[in-house]
């Protein structure tokens, strides 16, 4: 499906255009990377300026914008034109604030990757389709049995949000090998929900399990940096976003930090407001302060 994306949040157009971008033909996509590159020009264009400058023609730059989840070239440009307003402004937020270290130092370095993970997030919903977070919550909710499956950089995080259900009393399967993924797969009904996570959602072992958990009739939650992507097309809910910290040429390794909210988001809002959830909490950290007490 291709994003609509009537109203994305301020700064949040640059994300959900990089979630897309993979999906679009060679011609669409220098119309798509030339807005990523240089908005304030493409902002001032008009539909023939862009055509010229990408070497495609008006009705390609209509399409891109278009599958891009746009109305047409004038959606884009108001767009772009809003977040360069609020890009200057963070950016003279971000020169307020003192320098955190000497040039070069450790203080330095630390506090760079922090600032520019935090730059970053501010725009990283602009692909999350909140329909679909609050679809895929009530499924969670009302499903008898969960399964999480991941592999590679996503493995991680997934543990981590199986670990926090299983905590609150939630009945959450989450193998770490891809056979065990695949038969906890197979064995789900339609009264169950897998959670495949994978930020490319290309990862062939956790497409295979999505692919027979839907077979099944289970209800499949895709986590992903990519809206037009494998497991967007086998998911029940897709829940898009992150596709910023994603770049091969990138040396920093930043990748998981949007998956892992985005998760951390959905226990918590599958969590709030429960009594049972709150009471099992209660029972499950009793019984482990109790399994690793030492004063007896």
């Amino acid at each position: 499906m291709t994003p609509n994306i009537a109203e994305p949040p301020l700064g949040g157009s640059r994300a959900h255009i990089l979630s897309v971008l993979p999906s679009l033909v060679p011609s669409e996509q220098r119309v798509a990377q030339l807005s990523l590159d240089t908005p304030e020009t493409v902002a001032l264009m008009s539909v023939a300026d862009l055509a010229a400058a990408t070497g495609t023609s008006p009705a390609t730059v209509v399409r891109a914008c278009k599958r891009l989840g746009f109305s047409g070239f004038q959606h884009l440009r108001q767009i772009l034109l809003r977040n360069l307003g609020a890009a200057a402004r963070d950016m003279a937020t971000d020169n307020d604030m003192p320098s955190t270290g000497e040039p070069g130092s450790s203080q330095d370095l630390v506090s760079g990757i922090f600032g520019r993970a935090a730059q970053e997030i501010r725009g990283a919903l602009g692909s999350l389709d909140f329909q679909e977070f609050a679809a895929a919550v009530e499924a969670i909710r009302s499903s008898r049995r969960l399964l999480v499956v991941a592999n590679g950089a996503s493995l991680p995080p997934a543990q981590a949000l199986a670990l926090n259900f299983r905590l609150t009393g939630i009945i959450c399967e989450a193998p770490t090998d891809v056979l065990s993924q695949h038969i906890s797969a197979k064995l789900l009904t339609p009264e169950d929900v897998c959670i495949a996570i994978s930020d490319s959602g290309q990862n062939s072992y956790t497409l295979a399990s999505a692919r027979m958990a839907g077979e099944q009739g289970a209800v499949v939650i895709g986590v992903t940096s990519y809206g037009k992507s494998e497991l967007a097309a086998l998911s029940s809910h897709i829940l898009v976003a992150g596709a910023e910290f994603h770049s091969w040429k990138d040396p920093l390794s930043m990748g998981n930090i949007v998956q892992l909210l985005i998760l951390t988001s959905l226990h918590a809002a599958v969590t709030s407001n429960s009594p049972e959830v709150e009471e099992a909490r209660s029972a499950v950290l009793e019984e482990v302060f109790h399994i690793v007490d030492t004063s007896e």
